[in-house]
């Protein structure tokens, strides 16, 4: 069986994702549907309608998408999707966006999680999304087969992204990780950066930090925020130390906020009753940050 674009479809594949989804079937019984179809950013929303949108901003760039059956139930189906990201931290982002911290991991790619209906893992920058079709559940030897056989095909894993580095520190909650690739915290001037939830005094709060090119645009950034917060919300105390200014008071749509920006960094701990603590974890992470 030969792998081609549909004609329905532009064929903007390239050779890193063309040979992503074994032709001949993952184990035995399995086989593949048709054929492979390829998606690119001008035909994505053919796949996944009011969902796409969500994968521009990590840099999508392509999807290899097949359905497999299995040949004594052909009602049974695996519907396999891999998309090539921006990047390594882009792939994790996307994956992250479906990530709960309670799901049930394993250990396929640098992270993946598994259920009755799916499994979703990344590896370098590819995304990988399995789902059942025509029915509810599959036993999950179903999915790791699959999955293992798409990850053959995919270039070694380096881990999970550097970005990361920075919450990794005893308050966060682990797995709670994101990297959200534009607007972090839905606020258009903080362009991007990563988020997690972390525990303070017994509450779960989130920290935050987000990354501009220069210190020169991370002080626009945290000076947009702070003229916000003195339209929007209440109780705005400023203060500054050689190097580090800080912001806290009550954000209108996330409570207690402490904020510095530092070097090109923002980094900030918001959803508090009490911003007195806050700092310490703010220090914590900006330890961890190589050059800060």
């Amino acid at each position: 069986m030969s792998v081609f674009c549909t004609l329905h479809h532009v064929c903007a594949a390239d050779d890193s994702i063309k040979n992503v989804l074994p032709v001949h079937g993952f184990a035995d019984g399995w086989v593949m549907e048709d054929k492979v179809t390829f998606y690119s950013k001008d035909t994505l929303f053919d796949h996944i309608n009011g969902e796409a949108e969500l994968y521009f901003p990590y840099g999508f760039e392509a999807l290899a998408s097949a359905t497999y059956i299995y040949k004594d139930d052909p009602q049974l189906a695996v519907v396999a999707d891999v998309y090539r990201m921006g990047s390594l931290v882009d792939a994790f982002g996307i994956y992250s966006n479906y990530r709960k911290t309670d799901a049930a991991f394993v250990a396929i790619g640098a992270e993946g999680f598994i259920s009755s209906s799916q499994l979703m893992f990344y590896q370098d920058m590819y995304f990988v999304k399995l789902q059942a079709s025509g029915t509810t559940s599959l036993k999950q030897e179903i999915f790791l087969a699959c999955g293992r056989a798409v990850l053959r095909n995919l270039p070694p894993g380096t881990g999970q992204p550097t970005e990361l580095d920075v919450l990794k520190i005893p308050a966060v909650v682990p797995r709670s990780e994101r990297y959200i690739a534009k607007s972090l915290l839905g606020y258009a001037f903080f362009h991007r950066g990563v988020i997690a939830d972390a525990i303070l005094e017994g509450k779960r709060i989130q920290v935050f930090m987000t990354y501009e090119d220069s210190k020169d645009a991370a002080r626009r950034a945290f000076d947009q925020y702070r003229s916000y917060l003195k339209t929007e919300g209440r109780d705005i105390r400023s203060s500054h130390t050689p190097g580090r200014i800080y912001i806290s008071g009550i954000d209108p749509l996330y409570g207690g906020v402490f904020v510095q920006q530092s070097g090109r960094y923002i980094i900030g701990a918001v959803r508090m009753k009490d911003t007195s603590h806050a700092k310490q974890l703010i220090e914590q992470i900006q330890k961890r940050l190589i050059g800060g």
